[in-house]
């Protein structure tokens, strides 16, 4: 595979620049990680800032045409190759262009409606996503139900044209902004629990729902429990069928993976910058590790264009996602720990206290778990890995046709 430009590909690069110069602020190269999210988390009101910075970028890039690049046409996008996708994110990451809370969203929750929905959803819900009107969140892990997603026990009971929702979901990031979600709930407690789950699309202004927010060990609380309590659900807002909500599921999820896999890793530069503030550039054994954490990173960009490549020609997200989405959890475990080698006993430090204010600290030792655990954990993809690419037998599953409702909870 040539790693190089194409004309088209060079062409739409001076495109994306010239429209990147017109409506952004270049970042420069003297960035300041003492101030970035990681050193320090935001308050409400900056957080409430953000998004609301993150909602005018996304309407400039609406209005001018540079939203939703790989949607269809028919859907507002501008139905280009994700490989051309890519060109402009790499762009797009160096100016000041806030846009990563309509992750879920444009990246998530607008291919499952493009590949499932029906047209009246699209027409009512995919707009208001490239427009920035509208985020989402994602409402599928609860509190006995994550690693096995289908284990899920929030019910939804059928009242005429309305689906009565109750149950309670956790871990939802940006669930206390969020205007929609994608909600799964269990409809058929007789049929086994792959099967008998509805994929709903939940208004998140409705009667009967809670959030509160969780506090992560970084300072942050990005993350949310949601409790809901008789809420009222139209059944036009099914995405797929009544019953059979683990395809559309697959869709969300292979796309999620795909983008944390995708993350933009840290710049190597500032690994490098670390390593030569505490002395320890020319340590052959930090040297080996930042050779390995380098090779790494090189590896998941090559399988990312393989990824992007395969989507070009049609293909949906599948296994590969879970590789490019393990692959990246391993290299931010494995740059953990060299960093807090390299910082010895000032790894320790934390706040105003630590080198630039411990960003390292919470972005490579406490941030990764947030990676390794969302969007199913390293065990979860090793087991997809084994499965569907190696072609291993699965795991013994005690559970497998037994109607749900008479698993143990």
């Amino acid at each position: 595979m040539d790693f190089d430009d194409s004309p088209e590909e060079a062409a739409f690069r001076l495109e994306c620049r010239a429209f990147l110069d017109a409506h952004a602020e270049p970042l420069g190269d003297d960035v300041d990680l003492s101030t970035s999210y990681w050193a320090r988390p935001p308050t409400a009101e900056q957080e409430a800032e953000h998004v609301q910075a993150c909602k005018k970028w996304q309407r400039t890039k609406f209005d001018a045409g540079w939203a939703g690049l790989t949607w269809p046409v028919e859907w507002g996008g501008r139905g280009l190759t994700p490989l051309l996708a890519r060109v402009y994110a790499e762009e797009e990451a160096r100016y000041d262009a806030p846009s990563g809370v309509f992750a879920q969203s444009i990246g998530m929750a607008g291919p499952t409606i493009i590949a499932a929905g029906t047209d009246e959803q699209r027409a009512e819900l995919l707009r208001p996503m490239l427009t920035g009107e509208h985020t989402w969140c994602q409402l599928y892990s609860e509190p006995n139900a994550g690693s096995d997603l289908a284990g899920l026990r929030t019910t939804a009971v059928r009242d005429g044209d309305e689906f009565v929702v109750n149950g309670q979901k956790v871990w939802t990031s940006g669930a206390h902004y969020a205007d929609w979600g994608m909600l799964l709930v269990r409809t058929d407690p007789d049929q086994p629990k792959h099967r008998g789950i509805t994929y709903l699309v939940l208004d998140m202004r409705s009667p009967g729902i809670e959030v509160r927010p969780l506090v992560q060990i970084t300072g942050a609380a990005h993350f949310n429990e949601v409790f809901l309590t008789d809420v009222r659900v139209p059944v036009d807002n099914v995405v797929g069928e009544i019953g059979a909500g683990w395809g559309p599921t697959q869709v969300t999820l292979a796309n999620e993976r795909q983008g944390i896999g995708d993350a933009r890793a840290n710049s190597f530069e500032h690994l490098i910058d670390l390593a030569r503030y505490f002395d320890r550039a020319d340590d052959p054994g930090i040297r080996q590790q930042l050779a390995r954490v380098y090779s790494i990173q090189r590896t998941i960009e090559f399988l990312m264009y393989r990824v992007r490549t395969a989507q070009g020609r049609g293909e949906m997200p599948g296994p590969e996602s879970s590789i490019l989405k393990l692959m990246s959890t391993q290299r931010l475990a494995m740059q953990a720990d060299m960093v807090m080698e390299i910082m010895g006993s000032a790894g320790t430090l934390v706040g105003a206290d630590a080198h630039l204010n411990g960003y390292w600290q919470s972005l490579s030792f406490l941030g990764q778990w947030m990676s390794r655990i969302g969007g199913g954990t390293d065990e979860i993809q090793r087991n997809i890995v084994g499965e569907r690419v190696l072609g291993l037998p699965g795991e013994p599953r005690v559970d497998k046709g037994i109607p749900f409702r008479d698993i143990p909870g």
